[in-house]
Formats: C-alpha cells, sequence, structure tokens
C-alpha cells in the first residue's frame, strides 16, 4: 500500500514537473511584440496562414507559440520619385521630381493585405507616378514654373486621391485632410472608393527639367521682360528729373520774386522814412524860424530871406564870409 502511494505521487510530482517545463518553455514562446512603429496580423508558423480579423499594435501580445507576426511598417514611408516624365498641355515633355510620405491606414490594412500582400510599395510608387502624370497634363510648360504653388497643390491633391481614395474618415480631425471638400461619407464608402489604403500626408514638388529650347526661350523672354522694365524704370527717372529741376527752378523764381519784394518793399520804406525825415526837418526848421523871426522882431520879407540865405551860407564847411571880398570878417563860421 505504501509502494503504490508513493508510485502515485511520484507520477503526479514528475505530471508537474513536465507541465512546469513546458509552461517555462511555451508560455515565453506564446508571447510576441510589436515596436512602435509596426502594425502586424497573427500568421500561424506551421501552416504559414495570416489571421486578417485584428490589427495588432505596439506592445507584447500574448498568441501562442505557434504563432508570430506578420509586420507591417506603421510609421511614414519616404518616397522620392525621381525624373518622372510628362506631357503638358501644350505636348511638351518634362521631368518633374517629388517628394512624399504616406501612412498606411489601420482599419484598411486587411483589405491592403487582400489585394497587394506585402508587396504595396510597388503599387504605391507606380499609382503616385499615374496621379503625377495626369495632373500635369492640365498645365502649359510656362505654368509650371509661373504657377509652381498652384501646381504643387494640383499634384498633391491627384497623388493623395490616387493612393487613399476619396472617401472620408471616421475621425475627421485626425489630420488635415482627413475629411476633404466633396468626400463620400463612411457609411456610403466602398472598398473601391479607398484607392490603395494609404494616407499621403505630406508632399512635396521637387525640381522641374524643362527642354533645353525651351529653357532658353524663356530666358530670352525673361530677358526682354528684364529689359522692359529697366526702360520703364530708366523713362520714369527721367521724368521725375524734369519735375524736380521744375519744382526746383519754381522753387527758385519764388525765392527771386520774395527777394525781390522785400527789396522793393525795403526801398519803399527808406523813401517814406527819408520823406518824413525831410518834412519833420522842415516843419521843425519853419516852426524855429516863426519863433525865431518873431523873437527877433523881423518881420520884412527882404530882411528874412537875407537871414535865411546867411543861416544857409552858415551851414556850409567849404564858404568863407568876407566883406567887398578883400578883409576877412569871420572866417568858417563853424560846422553845424
Amino acid at each position: 500500500m505504501g509502494s503504490d502511494e508513493s508510485c502515485v505521487c511520484f507520477i503526479v510530482g514528475g505530471g508537474i514537473v513536465v507541465v512546469g517545463g513546458l509552461l517555462v518553455i511555451l508560455l515565453p514562446m506564446s508571447f510576441s511584440g510589436l515596436e512602435y512603429y509596426e502594425y502586424g496580423f497573427v500568421k500561424q508558423k506551421s501552416t504559414g496562414s495570416v489571421k486578417l480579423d485584428s490589427v495588432y499594435s505596439f506592445g507584447k501580445h500574448f498568441i501562442g507559440p505557434d504563432y508570430e507576426f506578420k509586420v507591417f511598417q506603421a510609421d511614414a514611408h519616404h518616397l522620392t520619385l525621381q525624373n518622372i516624365k510628362a506631357f503638358t498641355s501644350d505636348r511638351l515633355e518634362v521631368k518633374v521630381t517629388v517628394h512624399l510620405q504616406y501612412y498606411l491606414r489601420k482599419d484598411d490594412l486587411p483589405a491592403l493585405h487582400r489585394r497587394f500582400d506585402l508587396d504595396y510599395e510597388s503599387v504605391m510608387i507606380n499609382s503616385a507616378i499615374d496621379a503625377v502624370k495626369g495632373a500635369i497634363t492640365i498645365y502649359t510648360t510656362r505654368e509650371l514654373i509661373s504657377e509652381r504653388v498652384k501646381v504643387e497643390e494640383d499634384l498633391f491633391k491627384a497623388v493623395r486621391e490616387r493612393l487613399g481614395g476619396t472617401c472620408c474618415q471616421a475621425d475627421c480631425k485626425s489630420w488635415l485632410y482627413a475629411c476633404p471638400p466633396g468626400c463620400k461619407s463612411v457609411d456610403r464608402c466602398t472598398e473601391n472608393d479607398k484607392g490603395v489604403f494609404a494616407d499621403v500626408k505630406f508632399f512635396q514638388m521637387g525640381q522641374v527639367f524643362i527642354p533645353t529650347d525651351v529653357e532658353e526661350r524663356f530666358l530670352r523672354q525673361l530677358t526682354l521682360k528684364e529689359d522692359s522694365e529697366k526702360e520703364k524704370l530708366l523713362q520714369k527717372a527721367q521724368v521725375e528729373r524734369k519735375i524736380t529741376s521744375s519744382q526746383v527752378q519754381k522753387i527758385k523764381n519764388q525765392a527771386l520774386e520774395t527777394r525781390e519784394e522785400a527789396q522793393a518793399q525795403s526801398n519803399l520804406i527808406k523813401i517814406t522814412s527819408s520823406a518824413n525825415y525831410t518834412v519833420t526837418i522842415e516843419q521843425a526848421r519853419g516852426l524855429g524860424l516863426t519863433t525865431l523871426y518873431r523873437e527877433l522882431n523881423i518881420s520884412t520879407q527882404g530882411h528874412k530871406n537875407s537871414f535865411d540865405y546867411l543861416r544857409t551860407l552858415r551851414g556850409l564847411d567849404n564858404v568863407w564870409l568876407t566883406v567887398d571880398f578883400n578883409q576877412r570878417i569871420v572866417g568858417g563860421f563853424g560846422g553845424n
């Protein structure tokens, strides 16, 4: 009896050890991880079948020891398309380089897998090239240069719709063009309306190569335009110089006129002052003579004239009074 119990205990203990060992081995093998830049589908190792019912993202996931993740890139795909050959509306071939960054849609990843599997990158490239070629055909060669901003916007829209379709997204605030004007609502969208299941969030138009002869013609036209602008500026400068000279001469004339007017006013004031001075002196002299005649009792006109004559002679510095022109009586009556 004791030996049977020992045997049972040994078997049970051995089973526990085996189960524990299997757990230690299989449990870590049942966890698989994804990085922050990865999406994944569960793939069975033994059969190679892929489960598309769930899309996994960053973290460690318990999926079983016979399973692993089939990984898709979750962050930005950087795509540069060099020298895309396209024809403009004036039937000239040009080469355009563009750069774009697109993201795979997590919700549409099962549809992407069903249609393209992991070979989606070549599809994205070809679709973007076709979109660029189609968008350029509405522009002339000149417009590719003169209206670059508008051309870039139209190319961005064409590539965005080709890769992303025309459906509105569930969250219209997730990025700038999540719900562009005219997009189809989510409930009316089919899989064919979703493009190739990628969001082109950024786009840059690079260098545009045009035919050499066209480039030379453009350069000549630009040169002629610059020459025309130069001639206009020269003519404008000449007109401005004439206007300036006219204004300068006008100011000089005004200054001369003002100076002459001031000189005339000055002369008038001087003459008027001199006349007033003379009148005042004569009035004072007349008043003084009247007073003098009265005080000296000179009443006859002859005496008055003689006195006035003598007074006038006395006021002259170079006159000497004599009698009979021989005997000097008074020499120089003095100054004033």
